[in-house]
């Protein structure tokens, strides 16, 4: 199920809060196990939430296990992670992206590294761009826009094969990125294209 924008939003907020933050990343596990995944002992609500603003059971069944389902992914990504400092230059940004991309938080890997496009020039800010369409592309795909992603994974694909490397293994991201767009060009169904694992570093 797609989360209403706005909760999809807030939702992506806490976890990327949660990167860097100790106190975001209790609220984030308190959500997770409210899903049923294991917060850490003494969990505790934090100043980023609420009581009742993340009732995943009075958000509605569908509404409220895709939220939870969505915190527990998010939990699993970071839950090992050193708490990052804040302002984390690219190249930690491109960590933090590896870990949502592999858990299919494709929204977030968006709204991390769109400051960072803002901020570069030359073939990194193409590569970004790249790496943004593609994370788009797979978040569209996950809805079941086949058409929309499509479109948003060629794209990409383009710009991250002939863009910066950012010390990353790039082409072969974008080949197998290709290779899922073509994919659905010869009829497979959203749910049948997985995405490939976000490039390693070299």
């Amino acid at each position: 199920m797609a989360l209403p924008t706005a909760v999809r939003d807030r939702l992506a907020e806490l976890i990327l809060a949660a990167l860097s933050d100790a106190d975001a990343r209790r609220a984030l596990a308190s959500l997770a196990a409210a899903g049923g995944a294991d917060a850490p002992e003494g969990a505790q609500p934090s100043r980023f939430e609420s009581p009742g603003e993340w009732d995943v059971h009075a958000a509605g069944a569908a509404a409220g296990a895709a939220i939870a389902e969505r915190a527990r992914r998010a939990w699993g990504a970071i839950a090992q992670r050193a708490v990052d400092p804040r302002g984390a230059g690219l190249d930690r940004a491109l960590d933090q992206a590896a870990a949502l991309f592999d858990a299919g938080l494709y929204f977030e890997v968006h709204e991390l590294l769109e400051p960072h496009w803002i901020a570069a020039g030359g073939h990194t800010r193409r590569t970004l761009q790249g790496l943004i369409q593609i994370a788009v592309g797979f978040e569209h795909l996950a809805d079941g826009n086949a058409q929309g992603a499509r479109s948003l994974l060629r794209s990409g694909s383009t710009r991250v094969a002939g863009g910066d490397r950012l010390g990353r293994e790039l082409r072969a991201f974008a080949r197998a990125v290709e290779a899922c767009a073509d994919r659905l060009d010869a009829g497979a169904r959203a749910s049948d294209v997985k995405a490939p694992r976000f490039p390693a570093t070299v």
